[in-house]
């Protein structure tokens, strides 16, 4: 402990006596740990913690997989004969499924009428969960069957908020959704399901209607003695007729399993290439640093040389030397751990900041034990990687020579400084590249066509999922006199109403052909239902045809709206306007051909914005109850309005005029185009910012790097450099010649930067959109960039030769 204490005394007066140094080392230290302590927060929450579940790892979701295709291109959603079969044929588990995301309906809680957000789920998802409700009990079989009695679960929060706790509230009707649910069950304090609702209500799946598509998102647990493997057979022998029927609809001789997958991974699936890159450019920042930061530790052994040999001559041992070294960056790291926790408490701060509200699936990303072990961790391999090399340096020290000579430089060590910067700058290449490729992707996605102009435009939600509005006539009547009301509010020019918005996700569809030359086909396409006034108030250019107007109504020729990118493929050639397409039973004539508008794809991270070949029909005409009250159950249509400028309590006078004609209606949130836009984006701005932030860090420890060595060089080579100059040589060749190992490490590390980026960059394929992977702009202008960097910190330090005075280096030889 005497020597530990001497060691750590000596270390703490070394550092001390270059501050500058020190400095440079910690904050360095700070960078690189804190950036990697961020990114491991997200990641831990979302892929190494626990969920807080009992046995967690007894619980899981269905894939399904297409032989030959990648892991994204798997599949996770069910339809309702899948679930039969899942729930009947499959014992080795005990399975529940949802609706897979909470969605908005309306609570009457006293006399004013609450938004709130439902989770749909079936019976025994709370028992697959292994949640018990803290009062009354979970949803029954017959509950979950179609037209069972309405009941519904509180979270704890909605029940202690918004019903003061009020434990007689069990067995009481509330209104929910127009109608009287009876509450069952209070869920536990601090509980929180993948839906994450305040209530909860029977999902009651079928064949039929919903249940027709893959729109149910399975859980399972583990039956007790069952294994995951006894649960694969299980399924796929259960479902062999559904896969003969995805591999014939399918590429031909496709073959389909399904598979069990823990259900953090089913959760994470679509986050894990981007947390994955993420990770891994943290991790090159690390080792970016350490190169950097055993660039400056060389310099500074090489300074010390001297003192290094006299401490020898003097009867040190090398082991005692190094031990030296080795506390000093112990010390180094230790100083630098702490800084990187407050500055990733601050980073990840600052991440979750510029997500959405529920974007990640977990409550809460906390800088919890794990993410401290993992700082310390990583605190501890970058002093042992920083300080390997000048560790063994000192074990090369010659004695004689060094104290003979007041030399430092080395060719070795030269050598090692230079293959240190050609690792930083190929390092920072790859994540120059990256951050390049993604940046471009975000550009082309902000910059597609809108087909519409976005400026004076406010949007309001509100959901239908509400029994008053099930039927079509007050449907028309709601629409029809809010948007009318809408048009009065002074500084309005046009108001509309749309099932979907551009920018956000849309309801997916099928049409057949009458005619033209997919007649007697079926297409997969989008649908929209919009009113009149609608497409005017976007200003939506009308390429062929008309808009839809009052006349279109339920008891006329039902009439379609098609984008450009349906006229294009069905009709190429060809106006569509006057040809006839079927939804269903309905035959429907196309009227009018309006401009693509971007629309969100969902579920899909790999384009979050695309053109789809779209149909928009009228509100008016959507005349079934049951279709109704299944679309509002997924979707909130929006209302439009257009503003000559800005209009002072517009949002107040929206709800006003909503309120006017449906008093229990509220409006769950206002949104301009901006907003909506912002929101499908935000994934690619995180990447943006992030990996962006980590590319700019390791451009400018590659700079300090070449600029220390460039400059250790100067100091070291003063006295040589002033005999050549007094013996003749120019300025510009000395400069030349200092500055030549900086380029020259830079050159072989661009070369190297590109080599990797030819294997590493393919892992971003997943998350680009409109650029390719390897786009010849993005890296030609990596190259260059790096190139002018390399050259400018090279250049900096050589510049001070010129004031090297040849006379007074002679004086003093």
């Amino acid at each position: 402990m005497g020597v530990l204490s001497r060691n750590l005394r000596l270390a703490l007066r070394q550092l001390a006596r270059n501050p500058g140094f020190t400095v440079t080392v910690v904050v360095t230290l700070a960078l690189s740990i804190g950036a990697n302590s961020a990114i491991f927060s997200v990641v831990n929450a979302l892929m190494l913690k626990h969920l807080p579940y009992p046995q967690p790892e007894r619980m899981g979701t269905i894939f399904m997989r297409v032989a030959g295709s990648a892991p994204s291109e798997e599949h996770q959603w069910i339809d309702g004969t899948q679930w039969e079969l899942l729930r009947d044929s499959v014992p080795s588990v005990i399975g529940a499924v949802s609706s897979g995301m909470a969605s908005g309906v309306n609570l009457k809680a006293g006399a004013q009428a609450q938004y709130v957000h439902d989770g749909r789920v079936s019976a025994r998802y709370f028992e697959v969960l292994g949640v018990r409700p803290a009062l009354g009990r979970v949803f029954t079989l017959d509950e979950d069957r179609p037209q069972g009695p309405p009941a519904v679960i509180l979270s704890y929060h909605l029940w202690h908020t918004l019903f003061g706790g009020n434990p007689n509230l069990l067995g009481q009707a509330i209104q929910l959704k127009g109608e009287p649910y009876t509450v069952v069950g209070i869920l536990p304090a601090g509980v929180h399901t993948p839906l994450d609702a305040d209530l909860y209500t029977p999902l009651q799946p079928t064949r039929t209607g919903e249940g027709s598509g893959t729109n149910y998102e399975v859980i399972v647990r583990l039956s007790e003695g069952a294994t995951w493997q006894q649960a694969d057979s299980e399924i796929n022998r259960a479902w062999a007729a559904e896969a003969r029927r995805f591999a014939a609809e399918g590429p031909r001789g496709s073959v389909v399993t399904f598979h069990a997958v823990p259900l953090q991974q089913g959760q994470t699936a679509e986050l894990r290439p981007q947390l994955l890159a993420l990770m891994a450019a943290a991790g090159f920042i690390l080792l970016i640093a350490c190169a950097n930061l055993a660039g400056l530790t060389l310099v500074r052994v090489a300074r010390r040389t001297p003192e290094i040999a006299t401490r020898l001559a003097l009867g040190a041992s090398n082991w005692q030397l190094q031990k030296q070294l080795w506390m000093e960056n112990l010390v180094l790291a230790a100083v630098g751990g702490l800084a990187g926790i407050g500055v990733g408490y601050a980073a990840l701060r600052g991440l979750l900041s510029l997500l959405p509200t529920g974007f990640l699936p977990v409550a809460s990303v906390p800088l919890d034990l794990r993410v401290l072990a993992f700082t310390l961790a990583v605190a501890l391999l970058t002093s042992i990687l920083f300080g390997m090399l000048p560790a063994l340096a000192v074990r090369r020290v010659d004695l004689r020579t060094s104290i003979a000579s007041r030399a430092v430089a080395g060719r070795d060590r030269l050598r090692q400084h230079q293959a240190l910067i050609a690792g930083e700058v190929a390092l920072t290449v790859v994540l120059l590249a990256g951050s390049g490729l993604l940046i471009r992707t975000l550009i082309h996605l902000e910059t597609l066509p809108s087909g519409f102009n976005a400026n004076g435009l406010m949007t309001a939600k509100a959901s239908l999922d509400d029994a008053r509005y099930h039927d079509p006539a007050a449907f028309h009547r709601l629409l029809d006199e809010s948007t009318a009301a809408m048009r009065q509010i002074p500084g309005v020019t046009n108001a509309g109403v749309a099932l979907s918005l551009p920018y956000e996700r849309i309801l997916n569809d099928e049409v057949s052909f009458t005619d033209g030359p997919d007649a007697g086909q079926s297409a997969g396409t989008d649908m929209d239902y919009v009113t009149p006034g609608y497409f005017e108030t976007l200003e939506a250019p009308l390429l062929a045809g008309r808009f839809f107007t009052t006349s279109d109504g339920p008891t006329t020729q039902p009439v379609a709206i098609v984008n450009r990118t349906f006229a294009r493929k069905f009709f190429p050639g060809a106006s569509p306007v006057g040809r006839t397409i079927r939804d269903g039973q309905a035959s429907m004539r196309i009227v009018g051909v309006v401009a693509d508008t971007p629309i969100s794809s969902g579920l899909n991270p790999v384009a979050p914005l695309m053109s789809q070949e779209t149909v928009y029909v009228p509100a008016a005409q959507m005349v079934s109850s049951a279709g109704l009250a299944m679309l509002h159950s997924w979707f909130q249509p929006s209302w439009v309005v257009r503003t000559a400028g800005p209009v002072s309590g517009l949002t107040e006078q929206m709800q006003h005029a909503l309120s006017s004609a449906a008093p229990a209606l509220p409006f769950s949130g206002f949104y301009s185009m901006t907003d909506l836009m912002h929101v499908t984006l935000a994934m690619q701005r995180v990447e943006v910012a992030l990996l962006g932030a980590m590319a700019g860090l390791a451009l400018l420890l590659s700079a300090v790097g070449i600029f220390a060595l460039v400059a250790s060089m100067v100091t070291q080579r003063t006295r040589e450099i002033g005999i050549r100059i007094a013996l003749g040589s120019s300025i510009e060749r000395a400069m030349a010649n200092v500055g030549a190992p900086g380029l020259r490490a830079s050159a072989f590390g661009l070369v190297l930067g590109l080599l990797l980026c030819a294997g590493v960059l393919r892992i971003l394929r997943s998350v680009l959109y409109g650029v390719a992977v390897y786009d010849a702009t993005t890296l030609a202008a990596v190259v260059l960039g790096m190139a002018g960097i390399a050259l400018l910190a090279s250049a900096v330090p050589a510049l001070r030769i010129a004031r090297i005075d040849p006379a007074r280096t002679l004086r003093e030889e």
